[in-house]
């Protein structure tokens, strides 16, 4: 059997904090307790909040706290066409369609239909899409992109949940509410996501399960927060006939108040932690982990 394959995959847009911290030391001590591999990536595809002070604290905090990965780091920003094919081929199974509404007039459908009763959201507290882009000809859309009209690429939910079937995956932690074991893929509950934008050719959704397959990650260790995400990638997975890792999500490391920490709570920064004095074996202390 070949060794699992962990990952830690943080955004450079803030400095990591506690919560980071927790998660990078889960993955990469599960990695070594294992025989297995750590691979560390960067998920910059964000490029209006992403920043190269932000990727260069990544590595100097990871490093701090005593972690080592395999080199090279991936980079999303370096491997969009593999993201744009990925796009090609869910496009030339009638998957995905443009939308044409900008955010607020998104948020003024939202408004209007609340007018009469609640308007669904997903895990996230986010309205799902009202508009109706799914209805335009071919030409139409043709037609408004050709303008140079701003769009988002979506999911035809409704079509690829008839074209997966049933799914499920393997949780090896806990969701919110204690799931764990074989869980259920409940992908319709996200509406039609967003897969890319005119000016991105990818999404989280969309790159975090190509990269898992073309970097042979089999464990995927991550957050509470992202448990029923899983159910849009393991329908990715599926329509893209990529592999099924196994999943485990932890508890999420909370402020006082309760709350899921922010990269703007400096008083759970590493880089502020660190410049106070205080040590890696602190750290793993303060997440609840063995020294």
């Amino acid at each position: 059997m070949p060794p699992p394959v962990f990952r830690f995959a943080p955004s450079p847009n803030g400095y990591l904090h506690l919560g980071h911290a927790y998660s990078a030391l889960l993955n990469f001590d599960s990695a070594r307790e294992s025989g297995g591999r750590f691979l560390l990536r960067i998920e910059d595809i964000d490029v209006a909040r992403c920043r190269p002070e932000f990727e260069a604290a990544i590595y100097q905090d990871l490093a701090w706290l005593g972690i080592a990965w395999e080199q090279p780091v991936r980079r999303q920003s370096e491997h969009l066409s593999e993201y744009r094919d990925a796009l090609e081929r869910l496009s030339a199974e009638g998957l995905i369609y443009p939308s044409f509404e900008s955010r607020a007039e998104i948020a003024k459908l939202v408004a209007q239909r609340e007018a009469g009763a609640p308007w669904p959201r997903d895990p996230d507290g986010a309205p799902l899409y009202p508009g109706s882009a799914k209805l335009l000809s071919a030409s139409e859309r043709a037609r408004l992109i050709e303008q140079g009209a701003p769009y988002a690429l979506r999911l035809d939910m409704a079509a690829a949940c008839a074209r997966a079937g049933d799914l499920t995956w393997t949780e090896h932690g806990a969701g919110p509410d204690g799931e764990t074991g074989v869980v259920a893929v409940r992908p319709e509950v996200w509406g039609d996501v967003i897969l890319a934008r005119k000016e991105t050719p990818t999404s989280y959704h969309l790159s975090v399960v190509v990269d898992d397959a073309l970097q042979g990650v089999t464990e995927v260790v991550r957050g509470r927060d992202l448990f029923w995400s899983t159910s849009v990638h393991r329908l990715l997975q599926a329509l893209l006939g990529l592999p099924e890792p196994v999943y485990r999500h932890h508890r999420l490391i909370l402020d006082g108040a309760g709350q899921k920490l922010s990269k703007s709570t400096a008083a759970t920064g590493l880089r502020e932690l660190r410049a106070s004095g205080v040590a890696p074996a602190d750290i793993r202390r303060l997440v609840g982990l063995p020294p």
